[in-house]
Order: C-alpha cells, then sequence, then structure tokens
C-alpha cells in the first residue's frame, strides 16, 4: 500500500492538491545535518479521530529521508522515505500504545544504522535509514492539524563515559 504525502497548506496551494491539509507545527534546521544521537520529542493531544499528524526528515535536495505517521484509524505507526519522487516500501508496526482522546509522547532517536521511534515509551518501529549520508538531513518537520504540547530536538551523547548530553 502506497503512502500520500500529506502537503501543508501552503505546499497544497502551490501544487494544487487535494489532500487534506496539516499546519506546520514545527520546523528546525539541523546544523551540519542529522548525526548519531539526536532525538525529536513531541507531545500533544490526540482528540480528532482522524491521522492528521505527522513528522518528516527532509534533505536538500527534497527528499524526505523518513516520514512517520500514527494511524489512529488502522491503530498502525507507519514508517517511509520519499526519494527520487517516489515512496519507498511502507514500513508498518501494529505496536500502538497512543489512545484517542489522551496525551502523547513521540520520540525519534537516529543512530548510525537506524531510527527508532518510541510512543509512551514504547519501541513501535525501527526504521534503516535509506538516505546517506545522514549529514545530508538537514531539516526537522512536525505537522499537525492542532496545537502541540512541546517539541524537542537534541543532540545527545551516545557514549556513556564522558559525563552526559
Amino acid at each position: 500500500m502506497a503512502l500520500q504525502h500529506t502537503w501543508s497548506g501552503v505546499e497544497a496551494a502551490a501544487h494544487g492538491a487535494l489532500f487534506p491539509v496539516l499546519c506546520l507545527q514545527f520546523e528546525a534546521f539541523c546544523a551540519g545535518g542529522l548525526a548519531p544521537g539526536w532525538s525529536l520529542t513531541v507531545q500533544g493531544h490526540a482528540d480528532a479521530g482522524e491521522d492528521k499528524f505527522e513528522i518528516n526528515f527532509l534533505t536538500d535536495a527534497g527528499d524526505i529521508a523518513f516520514h512517520v505517521k500514527p494511524r489512529f484509524s488502522s491503530a498502525t505507526v507507519v514508517g517511509n522515505a520519499f526519494q527520487g519522487g517516489r515512496w519507498g516500501q511502507e514500513e508498518v508496526s501494529s505496536v500502538f500504545p497512543l489512545t484517542l482522546g489522551d496525551p502523547f509522547e513521540m520520540e525519534v532517536s537516529a543512530d548510525a544504522e537506524h531510527f527508532h521511534i518510541y510512543a509512551q515509551e514504547h519501541k513501535v518501529l525501527q526504521f534503516p535509514h535509506r538516505h546517506r549520508p545522514l549529514a545530508a538531513i538537514t531539516r526537522v518537520r512536525v505537522l499537525s492539524d492542532h496545537p502541540l504540547a512541546q517539541v524537542e530536538l537534541a543532540k545527545r551523547s551516545l557514549s556513556w563515559g564522558d559525563g552526559g548530553y
């Protein structure tokens, strides 16, 4: 099953698309690009009955190196990449600890080989990096139809011996 890209209002107008419109809630530029140790944490409230929340890691070339979206309608979390004008094979997890009407927290972290996705502190998906080098991933966007409580993008150390973050 192919994953459809959900456009922001600006993108939809520019492309004449008739997709559901999500609002840009957060965008950050990663100085020097993504590297192992980067982590994105998103907190919000799942109060809509539709699938209107997604996280995208973008390259300067216009590819989506990693797209993650919880789907309440099917109680799944999907991951994919959009490269060279095409979506790749979707990876789907049926581990879905999110509940409509409740606050949620999702975290996406990166190591040298994978993106790791956690929801409510449960690991829901491990997605291999399809785009190399990681440093080419320079932006992160969080799209949602409702305001988010908090978004944090941080670089954390992967080593226990250096005294912290």
